[in-house]
């Protein structure tokens, strides 16, 4: 490297490494390849694993600082001068860490066992109709050395769609520098996993069935999932983590799959399906995943390293039915029309016009004044409820569910979601109607008083009205149009840095893509803010 023209020689060699996305290990062990002895062209191919032309484009970045021999007999030998070499060795050292040895082949290290043991120990209850069987601590641990071993989790982001194993609490231990971020629909998982990385693992809700929130959409290099095993569960899922890659042809895409080799049809599906989404298979390690359960399977799975091409599909629409088990298995079927008819009926009350809308909180939602929204959620695990209130502004919302639903088990529950929705809509909970297994939700909206001086309510609805807004946004406008009922208004600025705290890591998220607990203590904290003011 000359005097004078290092910076452009160290811009070169650094968008040679960023062009090998997330497959950069081979890359930085030639280059450590090349500050130890003389080497010939073709052994660092072999030795490296870096396929021929990416080795010529390392070389020329490294022209000025490459010294060469000659070899009798024909041939040449080179090496990074010796001079040169304190200005590559950082680029070669990450080479050398290859973490703790995540092959498989051997006992994983004990305390990281240990750890990875307990958090699975204390892991909410697997739902059943989520299709959630547990990995073994081992094989948790095990994806997590892997991952370390093949990826630079020092640089690359990685994210994971759905993530009950804990595999995100794992790469922690092993790698506590990665960004992390994971997507799941259980807000029983996503609290558990926020509270055990004491906050440094991003938490995301989400139903992939019924879209991507946006902060997720191209925010990683890497995307793991162990998905429902049903071709429509597969499909979707893969289809979601390539929208989650930033560039997906340099991206991975990491899968768990399973199918009983007396089944082979099924895996055939299976991976005609992710094919056809434009994803090559870089890999299929047989029986990587071992899992407490999953008998029909042998208790095992793949894993497939999937690479997507320029072509590779990105998920549209939205689908239901992609699990084995439950209301919302690939054979589940509608509810009967007279529970339907019985919602509609009591939605009707008051001379409200009836209007019937599937289940969503993709957009936002709203009707005409005096106009009644109806939702079937009887296939609700859970979450569905608060998403669709949240989603939906209108003078009446009318929801159908199960008996059973979590957010109606006993008196705390429905005092939470009231609380948490007070400043938007007063619930009615119908225990037992239209018949004995199932149960109606009405919500009606809370109108505000037109000389209304309640900062805090102010900012609640507001927040709860625009659900689909940037959150930094929302709140920020709230909270001066809240100042202002109490005396002068805040500036935008003075209301940035008071919600700052607040709204620590959650940069591009809507209030609607928040985990449940965490939206809470949005509502609260920004709601206090307002009152002190």
């Amino acid at each position: 490297m000359r005097d004078g023209d290092g910076e452009q020689e160290r811009t070169t060699l650094d968008e040679v490494i960023a062009a090998q996305g997330v497959h950069v290990r081979p890359l930085r062990q030639a280059i450590a390849l090349l500050l130890g002895d003389w080497r010939q062209h073709d052994d660092l191919v072999r030795d490296s694993t870096l396929p021929r032309r990416s080795l010529g484009e390392l070389l020329d970045a490294l022209a000025g600082d490459l010294e060469h021999r000659e070899v009798r007999g024909g041939g040449r030998l080179m090496r990074i001068a010796p001079s040169a070499a304190p200005r590559y060795r950082p680029y070669a050292e990450r080479a050398d860490q290859t973490g703790n040895g995540g092959d498989g082949g051997g006992e994983p290290p004990a305390a990281l066992l240990a750890a990875t043991t307990r958090d699975v120990a204390e892991v909410p209850v697997p739902l059943a109709a989520l299709d959630h069987v547990q990995a073994t601590p081992e094989t948790v641990l095990r994806r997590a050395l892997w991952l370390d071993e093949r990826y630079d989790l020092r640089t690359a982001r990685l994210l994971f769609l759905g993530d009950h194993d804990l595999t995100s609490l794992a790469v922690r231990a092993v790698r506590p520098e990665a960004d992390l971020t994971v997507v799941d629909l259980d807000e029983r998982l996503l609290a558990y996993v926020d509270e055990r990385s004491a906050g440094s693992i991003r938490t995301v809700h989400a139903d992939l069935r019924f879209g991507l929130p946006p902060v997720a959409e191209g925010a990683a290099d890497l995307v793991f999932s162990d998905p429902p095993y049903t071709p429509e569960g597969m499909g979707l899922f893969a289809a979601r983590g390539i929208s989650c890659l930033a560039e997906p042809a340099r991206g991975r895409l990491l899968l768990a799959y399973g199918y009983s080799p007396r089944h082979p049809a099924l895996g055939g599906a299976v991976q005609r399906r992710l094919s056809g989404l434009g994803l090559t298979f870089e890999a299929i390690i047989p029986d990587f995943h071992r899992y407490l359960g999953a008998q029909a399977i042998g208790s095992a799975a793949d894993l497939y390293v999937c690479q997507p091409t320029a072509q590779a599909a990105k998920a549209t629409g939205r689908r239901t039915g992609i699990y084995t088990h439950g209301p919302q298995s690939v054979e589940s079927e509608r509810p009967e029309r007279d529970l339907l008819d019985g919602l509609a009926g009591i939605a009707a009350a008051d001379g409200h016009t009836v209007e019937t809308r599937r289940a969503d909180w993709a957009k936002p939602a709203s009707a005409p004044a005096g106009t009644a929204l109806v939702f079937d959620l009887t296939a609700d695990p859970g979450p569905w409820l608060l998403r669709v209130l949240l989603a939906t502004n209108a003078g009446r919302v009318a929801t159908l569910l199960p008996n059973s639903h979590p957010d109606l088990g006993d008196a705390r529950s429905q005092a939470a979601l009231s609380e948490l929705l007070a400043a938007k809509y007063r619930l009615r909970f119908l225990r037992s109607t239209p018949d004995n297994t199932h149960a109606v939700v009405l919500a009606d909206a809370v109108a505000p008083e037109p000389d209304e001086v309640d900062g805090a309510g102010l900012v609640a609805r507001s927040l709860l009205t625009r659900a689909h807004g940037k959150l930094a946004n929302t709140a920020r406008e709230a909270l001066v149009r809240a100042s202002g009922t109490g005396g002068t208004a805040m500036t935008k600025n003075e209301a940035r840095a008071a919600l700052a705290p607040l709204m620590t890591g959650l940069d591009g998220f809507r209030l609607i893509d928040l985990p449940r607990h965490r939206l809470a203590a949005v509502l609260t904290g920004a709601a206090e803010l307002a009152a002190a003011r």
